[in-house]
């Protein structure tokens, strides 16, 4: 029920339907509820919590994939090489966290935790916590060493104060039908963007016009596989391994497609399988009637170790930002994180 209501709103945020005008008033009280509630935070009538560290938040304003996990986990890499002690919080969607923020490690539950926290966990060895309450996350996370956060989405959780706004976009779907929740995909309207700090594109092939973004702090990058790894973590090759290959690819991400486009891109002869973002994967997901292997994202893998996966790789996608100049995107997140104090 969930990817039949998911693939529906696809289509009419991202095609041509105009199956959303009877949804407009629902998404013209949330604009007004959202742009209320930013008001008042602004105005400081609603109070906006320190932690006592700088706090960058990685981000978008649409709903969806964006690259924004790989954003974040990009980002701890660079802070960890410019010598700070960065810590990731999270919701820990679609996770079902206590009352108390926890500590996510590599082997923890994804159904505790969500799959996301545990690749971060993973990938970047930083302290990680999830909890709804973006706060109590960041708290925790300063209690456990953290001199840096990173808040892996939590734009519109203007409760924690900032120091720093990155959101992630993506040029393969834009901003859809440019309208917000219900009736399109947008958190928060276009001119969002304005008031940022730093906007990251996700891009497979040109290069946007940084006026597009509405920020002049742009930089495109792109999501590049290297190598696969078998979901045991038994054996690990080269991605070109699979070059000219046919293989089962399965992506439970906010959008398969580019995922099954990289394969494709690589000369892998992809069968695509298509889940909803965040699927609960089981077995019968990732098993097939052929022989041939079984390629998934790595958000994915984090829930199929417990399952006999002989056949079954992950794909690890490193971020690469593509043509930054002098000014690099961490030199301009350093520059500004130390004198500023935090807002929302």
């Amino acid at each position: 029920m969930r990817a039949v209501c998911e693939n529906w709103l696809s289509r009419i945020w991202y095609g041509m339907s105009a199956a959303y005008i009877p949804l407009l008033p629902f998404s013209w009280l949330f604009k007004y509820a959202a742009g209320a509630r930013r008001f008042l935070y602004k105005k400081k009538l609603l109070k906006a919590y320190k932690v006592g560290v700088p706090v960058i938040i990685v981000g978008n304003i649409s709903v969806g994939g964006t690259g924004k996990t790989p954003a974040a986990v990009w980002l701890a890499e660079q802070l960890k090489y410019s010598g700070k002690i960065p810590g990731i919080i999270s919701r820990g969607y679609p996770g079902h966290v206590g009352k108390l923020p926890v500590v996510v490690r590599p082997d923890s539950d994804p159904e505790i935790v969500g799959d996301e926290a545990i690749l971060m966990a993973t990938r970047t060895g930083c302290k990680v916590v999830v909890h709804p309450n973006r706060v109590a996350a960041a708290r925790k996370v300063v209690e456990l060493g953290a001199n840096i956060i990173i808040s892996d989405d939590g734009l519109q959780h203007y409760g924690l104060a900032r120091d720093f706004e990155i959101v992630v976009m993506d040029t393969s779907r834009g901003f859809g039908n440019g309208k917000l929740l219900p009736a399109g995909p947008l958190r928060e309207p276009v001119s969002r963007l304005h008031s940022v700090d730093m906007v990251l594109v996700n891009c497979e092939n040109s290069k946007p016009e940084a006026s597009q973004f509405e920020n002049s702090s742009t930089w495109t990058f792109q999501l590049a596989a290297k190598s696969v790894h078998r979901v045991d973590e038994s054996e690990t090759r080269e991605i070109q391994y699979f070059s000219g290959k046919r293989v089962h690819a399965v992506a439970g991400i906010g959008n398969p497609e580019r995922f099954f486009r990289m394969l494709q891109g690589l000369g892998i002869d992809a069968v695509p399988h298509p889940l909803s973002d965040h699927a609960d994967i089981g077995v019968s997901d990732i098993t097939f009637a052929d022989d041939l292997d079984v390629l998934m994202t790595e958000k994915d893998a984090v829930k199929c170790r417990q399952f006999n996966t002989d056949k079954c790789w992950y794909v690890a996608a490193d971020l690469h930002i593509k043509d930054s100049g002098p000014m690099q995107p961490i030199d301009l997140i350093l520059s500004k994180i130390s004198p500023r104090k935090a807002t929302i």
